[in-house]
């Protein structure tokens, strides 16, 4: 399978500052977005569940301040880091796309699948 490079590991703080990615999301330019939460990198599209806005407050700001749980910045939705479930908000319920990351050897990678692909040139 395919991985491609994001960041070093180092980068991805725990509860802290995610690194975005750009993608393709079906037809559309997209971006994802990985974070640390319990010593595990996750990575997902960033698109809110809700409406399809990005969930960052400022490039790379994921969590809301405790540094437990993603917040989408427009709607107040939060998300469960580990597994994108929505558990509070207005999309309560619903999930952010997953994508699959590889972290090995110092470096984090993501696996494109049948939705997220790499950027088209």
């Amino acid at each position: 399978m395919t991985e491609i490079s994001i960041c070093a590991s180092v980068e991805v703080e725990e509860g802290g500052r995610g690194v975005r990615f750009p993608v393709t999301a079906g037809s559309d330019d997209a971006t994802g977005f990985v974070i640390r939460y319990d010593g595990q990198v996750h990575g997902y599209l960033n698109r809110c569940a809700h409406v399809p806005v990005e969930l960052d407050w400022n490039p790379g700001e994921f969590f809301e301040s405790s540094g437990l749980y993603i917040m989408c910045a427009t709607h107040g939705a939060i998300y469960m880091p580990d597994t994108g479930y929505c558990s509070g908000g207005p999309c309560r319920g619903a999930r952010l796309r997953k994508i699959s990351i590889i972290e090995k050897d110092g470096q984090v990678s993501w696996q494109p699948d049948e939705f997220v692909k790499p950027v088209m040139a």
